[in-house]
Formats: structure tokens, sequence, C-alpha cells
């Protein structure tokens, strides 16, 4: 389906997400003759992609964090509710370095009510890509983002969003909503779930009402101006958008 929405470009799309993350990265050595301290700096990242059955952006925030930052020690935990996606991603697992890897592992869970196994505070990166559209509750999903996220920790979001430009704009939903059902149709024999598809997009709040309910559970937003202004990323022209949110170090009461 993000093959038809994005004529292919998802996955460039999904290379970028995870560079801008950089994972596995850590402070520079700290000039302090503390021993302690300079370990505390160095640990490996706890990652969560929620939504990430297929591995798709786990795998990457893996191979970045080794091939990448020689981190050689960052996990994931790729947690998605459906178990047949997660099944799919263990399968595809095994053409990676992680099949048995003690640095991967698969969790079947609601994203809304997430297990008592994820701790509060214990996760330095929190991922969702193409997934949050489709949760019912998406605020509830971002309540409990930013409970399991340590202070300091990263909510990021890759998903669908609006286009800006009106005559891109128009093409886009032309495309959406006259060809994907038609396309789903004879590709697949599943229009409905292809019409849900365009349906849900066009449903998903703007990238402006999206930052602002990342906001209101309480993450501070990067790159948003003092005008309010600003605060995500477009990719072509908006048909996605990345947003990121970062857990206070202080929690105000």
């Amino acid at each position: 389906m993000n093959d038809l929405m994005s004529l292919g470009i998802h996955r460039l799309w999904k290379d970028h997400f995870v560079r801008s993350l950089n994972p596995g990265s850590r402070p520079l050595p700290s000039l302090s003759p503390n021993p302690h301290q300079d370990e505390q700096q160095r640990q490996p990242w706890t990652m969560l992609d929620i939504a990430g059955g297929t591995g798709d952006i786990a795998f990457r925030l893996l191979d970045h964090a080794t091939l990448i930052n020689n981190d050689p020690h960052s996990k994931v935990i790729v947690s998605d509710i459906n178990p047949a996606m997660l099944a799919e991603g263990r399968k595809r697992s095994l053409s990676t370095p992680y099949t048995h890897s003690p640095r991967m592992e698969w969790l079947e869970a609601n994203a809304e009510e997430l297990p008592p196994s994820i701790q509060d505070n214990s996760i330095d990166l929190y991922t969702v890509a193409f997934g949050i559209r489709n949760f019912t509750h998406p605020q509830k999903a971002l309540d409990e983002a930013f409970r399991v996220l340590k202070p300091g920790g990263v909510f990021a979001c890759l998903e669908f969003s609006k286009v800006e430009n009106r005559i891109l704009n128009a093409i886009y939903k032309r495309w959406s909503f006259g060809a994907i059902p038609i396309i789903g149709q004879l590709v697949a024999g599943d229009r409905d779930s292809y019409q849900y598809l365009v349906e849900s997009i066009e449903r998903f709040p703007t990238q402006r009402e999206w930052r602002d309910r990342i906001a209101e559970a309480g993450f501070l937003i990067p790159g948003k101006d003092v005008e309010g202004d600003g605060g995500w990323e477009n990719l072509t022209g908006g048909v996605a958008a990345i947003h990121k949110g970062v857990k206070p170090l202080t929690i105000l009461q």
C-alpha cells in the first residue's frame, strides 16, 4: 500500500527518517575525570518501534547504529498489535544479522496501552512510521510514548500528511481517490482496504494540528519558532511528514 501511496518513495523517506534520528550516537567523551560519568554517556540505546511488525524501521535503526556509529549494543523492541505482521517481520529478519540477536525483540502489544514490561522512563527512542493514523485513540498512544520514554528521550513519527502546494495537492488527491482504490481492486482484489487507506490519510490531522497534539502530551517540539510556526519536516511537499517530540528533563507538575 505504501508503494502505491508514495510511488515507492517511502523507502527513501524511511532512510531519511532513520538518518535524522542517528540511532546509536553518543555524546562526546566527557572531559571530566569521573569515569562513571563517561560510562553513563556511553550506554547503548533502547529503542521501541511501534506498529513496526515488518521490521522496516527496526532493521534500519540497528544497521545505522552498527555501521554508522559503531554501536553493536543498542537494541530495538518491535511492537505491533497484529501477530501476522510480527510473523512477517521475524521472517524478514532471517536475511539480516539480527535473527537470533538479543538486540531485537518482538512484542505483540497495543500502543494505546503498552504492557508492564515496557516500564516508565525506560526507552531512549520511540518510533512509529505509517501506523499512528490507524490507531483508535492516537492521543492515548502519545501519552504512552511520553510515559515510557526517558527524560530527554525522543518521540519520532513518520506519517502521510497534507500536501501544502495547491496544484500538487489537487494532483495527489486525484491520484489517491481516483486511482488507488481501482488499482487495489485490480492488483489485490481488495478495493475496500485501499479506499480506507486514502480516507485515513485524509482524516489525519494537518502538520500543525499533529504537532500541537504531540505538545499536548507533554513533549517539547524541536524546530518550533517563537511565532508558533514549524516543528515538523515535510517530505515530497507534504505527502509525508516527520514529527518529533522530546520528553523534558524536568517534568512540571
